[in-house]
């Protein structure tokens, strides 16, 4: 399972990213791929973001069970204390 969230970003890519994800709220994607495809849309919405921001959050063999990954500005940011996975407001 992942989810994607995106900020500011052209409405070509979300339009695009519902080949294979769900978006049950604007900016918001959510959907089950493999590892190969989820890799692959990141590296395409990094790419198309034009100044935006995404973050994904996908199952993981970690403490806590998912992994984050940021790019671009974003209204909150993913902060790495001691192995954990903590969202701070700026």
């Amino acid at each position: 399972m992942m989810v994607l969230i995106l900020e500011r970003v052209p409405a070509a890519l979300r339009g695009e990213l519902t080949r294979w994800l769900l978006e049950p709220k604007a900016g918001v994607f959510v959907g089950r791929v493999s590892a190969m495809v989820r890799d692959r849309l990141w590296e395409k919405t990094c790419r198309q973001a034009a100044g935006g921001g995404c973050v994904m959050i996908h199952a993981s063999n970690t403490e806590q069970g998912f992994q984050i990954r940021s790019w671009g500005r974003t209204a909150r940011v993913i902060e790495n204390y001691e192995g954990l996975l903590l969202v701070r407001m700026p």
